[in-house]
């Protein structure tokens, strides 16, 4: 019963936090009075949090609150990945209606790629057990999918980034030059119109561009929020991507800005 109250206490802080990271990207600045306020905790634990996000590097501590590091890009750690565990839960419900379409272009005998990402993850979650090949980098997507014994699960080993719980840099990537697939299903950091897909940190933008070169079709899952940004380090043009699926969240112009450079977007 203490293990199960603990994981719904590491939940619910992490639910706060990253309403914390929005609020404060919001409106640039946020007091520690405020978020106390609006969390319904005490202004001790709201220091706690933004003591840990920091050290996360999602925002900056200041006099009696924080600062967006997106008006700081400048910042130390303003380019470092978010935690796993933190974007797991990140628009968790866009994210299981974009696996969920995702699933729907897979079919029995398909040879598949599955990247480190959260909404991979949730790809890997629910895969019927059929006879598929999957390929991945994810230490999560393979473990999700050890208990479906039609599925032929590949892992590329590598450098294993913590932050991710997946493997990057040359091993890796050396990994994927054996293999080709039919499918790649990636997600990322930013889209941008004229920079193309982006992410956190270069060993990510690395491995994403390895991936996309074997497949024969490139699946982009990303939520309505990745639109717009320009993350650190550019990993594809948008010329490698055949289907960006996505959230209604997004607006009907900038989907189809995307259709007419021949995107075939989904929005769930």
């Amino acid at each position: 019963m203490t293990d199960a109250i603990g994981k719904v206490n590491e939940m619910l802080a992490a639910e706060r936090q990253e309403l914390i990271v929005r609020v404060v990207n919001e409106r640039g600045s946020a007091r520690v009075s405020e978020l106390a306020e609006l969390c319904g905790v005490t202004e001790e634990t709201i220091r706690r949090d933004l003591d840990r996000l920091e050290e996360a590097g999602r925002l900056k501590r200041s006099h009696g609150g924080a600062v967006s590091l997106l008006r700081d890009p400048d910042a130390p750690g303003a380019q470092q990945e978010i935690p796993y565990y933190v974007r797991e839960i990140t628009r968790a419900e866009e994210k299981r209606r974009i696996a969920a379409e995702a699933v729907k272009h897979i079919r029995p005998g398909d040879r598949i790629l599955l990247d480190g990402s959260s909404t991979a993850w949730y790809v890997a979650r629910i895969l019927p057990d059929m006879p598929l090949t999957v390929l991945t980098n994810s230490v999560k997507a393979a473990a999700e999918l050890g208990g479906k014994e039609r599925i032929e699960v590949l892992t590329t080993g590598g450098l294993m980034s913590h932050r991710s719980l997946s493997f990057v840099g040359p091993l890796a990537e050396r990994a994927l030059d054996d293999f080709h697939v039919d499918k790649a299903f990636l997600s990322c950091k930013g889209i941008h119109p004229e920079r193309g897909i982006s992410e956190s940190t270069g060993l990510q933008a690395q491995i994403k561009r390895k991936m996309a070169e074997i497949a024969d079709q490139v699946y982009l899952l990303a939520d309505a929020s990745k639109f717009g940004v320009q993350a650190f380090a550019r990993a594809l043009d948008l010329a490698a991507v055949r289907t960006i699926i996505t959230d209604r969240g997004l607006d009907e112009a900038t989907a189809d800005a995307y259709r007419a450079l021949g995107i075939e977007v989904i929005a769930v």
